[in-house]
């Protein structure tokens, strides 16, 4: 896609951060994933850009019947389709700056204000991060042209991954 390489991942955990360990046997928790971004931190938490899936089963069998439905689920076609058009859509470098600054503002608002504005989930630091990756980035940065929206979503998930 737009000259990279995409590897559809497929996969699963064991949810021990959700297992109390001091109580009886109950059901088993998992956490079952595909995307062509998934990260599994060391406690076993799960972040993909596709489908993620919490199963609560109790043996094997209904462990097997949950993923499988969630296979058929799934549609990566419908999904690398939603990443193509990031690549169709853009932003004007004035548009990249007004978000920027606003994501910037968003944080400083009274909070009587930030309860009628989406919530965002990036610090200053990360934003930061993004405009200079804007700037200084080889293969996403798009300083003085328009940056496709599939950069941006690099830009921004690099931020992510580098705090």
């Amino acid at each position: 896609m737009n000259g990279n390489k995409l590897t559809l991942t497929i996969g699963g955990v064991r949810a021990y951060n959700h297992t109390n360990l001091y109580s009886k046997k109950g059901a088993e928790r998992f956490k079952v994933f595909a995307g062509f971004t998934c990260k599994v931190c060391t406690n076993l938490c799960v972040s993909t850009d596709g489908f993620l899936s919490c199963l609560e089963v109790t043996n094997t069998k209904d462990l097997y019947r949950a993923v499988l439905e969630m296979f058929q689920s799934y549609q990566p076609a419908k999904h690398l389709h939603l990443l193509q058009t990031l690549g169709n859509s853009y932003l004007t470098e004035h548009q990249f700056c007004q978000l920027l600054g606003r994501m910037r503002l968003r944080q400083s608002l009274p909070q009587g204000y930030q309860k009628d504005i989406p919530k965002m989930l990036i610090t200053d630091s990360q934003i930061n991060t993004v405009a200079k990756a804007y700037i200084n980035d080889k293969n996403f940065g798009s300083l003085g042209n328009d940056i496709s929206m599939w950069k941006l979503y690099n830009l921004l998930t690099g931020a992510n991954k580098s705090s």
